[in-house]
């Protein structure tokens, strides 16, 4: 078990405050975490600007996506195990389409699965635009646009 921190990231700043942190929690669920391009927590949305390994914690750095804003969907159902949704991302809209819940058994299986280029549902491939961890419905988030 290691320590995860969040740390707002301001251009030229040389302090990076302290956003939320993570005791105990497991280097797997790091990485899924790292794989993220935004980080949802307390209705704010935060876009990662990087990722960096210290020496007694991991970090990702995020600045407030101004331009982003909380969905208002409810949290996932299911069996237990990593959730994660797959969305289809279009551009200018104000909602994106859930297109499939998937739930896995640990959290490797969910790491491929985030990490992946292409998913495929509804019998069609699925490109990966961007991915997030919404804590505030405790789900991972899988925007992509069909091919």
């Amino acid at each position: 078990m290691t320590r995860l921190e969040y740390r707002l990231y301001a251009e030229g700043s040389e302090t990076f405050p302290l956003l939320y942190y993570y005791d105990r929690i497991g280097r797997d669920e790091v990485a899924l975490r790292f794989a993220c391009d935004y980080f949802i927590k307390d209705g704010k949305v935060y876009e990662k600007t990087s990722c960096a390994v210290e020496p007694e914690c991991y970090v990702v750095y995020v600045q407030e996506a101004l331009d982003e804003r909380t969905m208002l969907w409810s949290k996932p159902e299911g069996p237990r195990g990593v959730r994660m949704e797959l969305r289809e991302y279009r551009e200018w809209t104000a909602d994106y389409r859930l297109v499939h819940t998937f739930t896995f058994p640990d959290t490797l299986e969910a790491m491929l699965n985030l990490q992946a280029n292409y998913l495929y549902a509804e019998g069609r491939e699925w490109q990966r635009t961007s991915a997030e961890i919404d804590e505030d419905r405790e789900t991972y988030v899988y925007y992509a646009v069909p091919v």
